[in-house]
């Protein structure tokens, strides 16, 4: 059984904030938790083959152990829950946690020279975070909504990986994926036009956290956060999303709602 945890101090989500050089004092309740998360000893699970029922296996870097193994793995992990604006990891500190995203969308951040913050990537339920065999963290991780995280200490799930090559392997290839998905990022920033950049956003989010065409969803990100991810203007996105609404491709109730109406139509768009 996993050791449920509930992360209790948030930082102010960066949306609200105004841009300018980030104070990391008021993070020390959290990195407190993190830095006890990652020091304790896992308790032993009171039912074996938990793992075997997780929602995300399948597509998780786990799905390739076989059953004593799981288990083996889950005795190692902690749920961790995080609401919006919580931080998992941050960039520069010792990397100290690693896990597989059960629930939820985070967002990967970095710091500019001038102190604004740049979201430099998103991530799914199955994703993997962190950096395994690696000293320190690249990004900071921040929960976009409310969010479950099957995390580990990062020294034991790489002592774990040197012993079992299904999770290696499996590391392999979501680093090669992660590569091939950055050099499609590349493309659609250097290539892409403003348009088939929001409408290639929109059918990632909608792909990764929807229920398909019909089906209203709460986007995870706001328009200015879109923007910032894109490379765009935030009055660009409002504009671009106005026009899907009114071309009928999707429905806009409020707040960050989203109906997706017409797919084939905003695949037209974003692939050109």
């Amino acid at each position: 059984m996993f050791v449920h945890i509930r992360i209790s101090a948030t930082r102010p989500s960066s949306e609200n904030q105004p841009h300018g050089p980030r104070k990391r004092g008021n993070d020390a309740g959290v990195r407190h938790s993190m830095l006890q998360l990652a020091t304790s000893r896992p308790e032993p699970a009171a039912t074996a083959g938990r793992c075997l029922d997780c929602a995300v296996r399948a597509s998780a870097i786990c799905g390739s152990l076989d059953a004593p193994a799981l288990d083996e793995l889950g005795r190692m992990g902690r749920k961790v829950h995080l609401r919006p604006g919580q931080t998992l990891l941050w960039e520069g500190d010792e990397s100290i946690l690693v896990g597989n995203v059960l629930e939820g969308m985070l967002k990967l951040s970095t710091v500019t020279g001038d102190g604004r913050e740049q979201i430099v990537g998103i991530v799914f339920p199955s994703d993997f975070i962190g950096r395994p065999f690696g000293k320190d963290s690249h990004q900071t991780v921040t929960a976009l909504t409310d969010a479950r995280v099957c995390v580990f200490r990062r020294g034991a799930f790489d002592s774990f990986a040197g012993t079992h090559n299904g999770i290696e392997a499996a590391l392999l290839r979501r680093t090669l994926d992660e590569l091939d998905r950055a050099r499609r990022w590349m493309l659609l920033l250097g290539r892409m036009s403003a348009t088939e950049r929001v409408a290639s956003l929109l059918l990632e989010m909608i792909d990764r956290l929807g229920d398909g065409a019909g089906a209203l969803m709460t986007l995870p990100l706001s328009r200015q956060q879109m923007g910032d991810l894109l490379g765009l203007a935030i009055e660009t996105v409002s504009r671009t999303m106005t026009k899907f609404e009114r071309a009928g491709l999707l429905e806009l109730p409020g707040g960050r709602r989203v109906r997706l109406c017409d797919r084939d139509g905003l695949e037209r768009i974003a692939s050109g």
